[in-house]
């Protein structure tokens, strides 16, 4: 494979479901007049069609999608479904309930632990992270990076995810497969992550999205709770949030009813091959928290009806910066999407074989989280850039009905090129 290729695909990949599906309609996101605040208004507020929802969810399949699951909320009302095999080899059907690696999405899990701390004074936001990890992140560097940076991506950290996967920069996979029961140290991630070339300046916008800052913002709760993070994480976030089926996994397998993960790697894995077991060590408090979809729903409700955060830091976590290949407003471990019907919160995530998105209105009551079991699934165009697939265009207008409980023309749906699913992207040299 060519390394400028694979470079190209992965800055595409970078680009969300929610942040294109927002642009595909971008005329429609403010409404200018009274009438069309209206109509809006009434197409958020029809309700759930759950046979609409059900053909909907098996279109995304028939257009090539191995599985995929979700849980729709409005208001009282709630709708699950499935569609598709959680096994290609035996057929073996996915379910609505089934446990997911979510990816992306811990990231709103540890910021509002690190939130947390910042309410009772042990972590100050735009302290630098110097004054807490000196020997991590010493001098001038140490000095100019704040919390606030790790958490919005503006520290211009480099990801360390290439560098943990060195055969990506030769072209080859060989390293996903040699990794898959290594476990790395968060630490020895970060100084991958410091040791390669910064993407800009501390501070500077547009950010630029590194699952090393999560990886820090780790370390950072373990020096001043003095306990590992995914236990305090566990402690203070998923079981504040009552979350059942939501853990950090102990071992390299997914724990309770999960489907396979099969990853494409944009055609250069082909057949696509299953990395559903796989020692997420690499990714650890940026990527590695496993749930269900119906748990996804709770965990962003009960954070926007201020269950998990005070006042204030909540507001602070909805303070956006334009992060590129992300989104033009992300907070503090939470993004914001502009859909017709209104603004939506929460994250996407992508790890080897499963994607996954959740959005949930500023109030609470509409929300949708949807897993698949294989990623990186577009072919490439003659630059290296991935071309927008069936699979995509279906979940687009799935998710247009789920959130807005409105039909999008498949002409309109097809207008982004993105990549869905894949905001932990590979980053390799370009």
């Amino acid at each position: 494979m060519n390394i400028r290729t694979l470079g190209k695909s992965a800055t595409a990949a970078a680009l969300t479901l929610g942040v294109l599906f927002a642009a595909a309609p971008a005329q429609a996101a403010a409404p200018r007049d009274t009438a069309q605040a209206t109509a809006q208004a009434a197409a958020q507020a029809t309700g759930l069609d759950r046979q609409a929802l059900r053909q909907s969810l098996n279109a995304v399949h028939e257009a090539g999608m191995y599985g995929i699951y979700s849980a729709v909320r409005d208001g009282a009302q709630d709708w699950r479904g499935a569609s598709g095999v959680a096994d290609v080899d035996n057929r073996r059907p996915v379910h609505s309930g089934m446990s997911h690696r979510v990816g992306s999405i811990t990231k709103t899990f540890t910021a509002v632990a690190v939130l947390q701390q910042v309410a009772r004074g042990t972590i100050e936001l735009d302290a630098p992270i110097g004054r807490y990890l000196p020997d991590l992140v010493p001098g001038e560097r140490g000095e100019k990076i704040t919390v606030r940076m790790l958490l919005n991506h503006t520290s211009h950290i480099a990801d360390h995810v290439g560098p943990a996967f060195p055969s990506l920069l030769q072209g080859t996979f060989e390293s996903l497969d040699d990794n898959r029961f290594r476990t790395f140290t968060r630490e020895e991630l970060v100084r991958m992550g410091l040791d390669a070339a910064p993407t800009g300046e501390p501070g500077a916008t547009p950010g630029i999205y590194s699952n090393t800052n999560y990886l820090l913002a780790g370390l950072l709760l373990e020096k001043v709770t003095g306990e590992n993070a995914e236990r305090h994480i566990t402690r203070n976030v998923i079981r504040k949030a009552g979350l059942r089926h939501t853990s950090f996994p102990r071992t390299p397998h997914i724990p309770g009813p999960h489907s396979k993960a099969y990853e494409s790697m944009f055609g250069y894995i082909d057949p696509p091959k299953d990395y559903s077991v796989y020692n997420m060590s690499w990714i650890s408090t940026a990527g590695a928290v496993v749930s269900t979809m119906d748990d996804i729903n709770r965990f962003y409700r009960v954070l926007l009806r201020g269950e998990l955060l005070g006042p204030a830091e909540l507001a602070e976590m909805q303070k956006t910066v334009p992060v590129l290949g992300v989104s033009p407003s992300y907070g503090l471990g939470i993004y914001a999407s502009d859909l017709p019907c209104g603004r939506f919160w929460g994250h996407s995530g992508s790890v080897f074989g499963m994607g996954t998105d959740s959005y949930t209105s500023e109030d609470g009551n509409r929300q949708l989280s949807m897993g698949v079991n294989r990623t990186k699934y577009q072919s490439l165009d003659e630059n290296g850039l991935p071309v927008m697939s069936p699979i995509d265009q279906a979940t687009i207008e799935y998710l247009a009905l789920g959130l807005c409980g409105m039909s999008m023309p498949r002409a309109k749906a097809a207008q982004p090129s993105f990549t869905p699913f894949a905001v932990d992207r590979l980053s390799v040299k370009r």
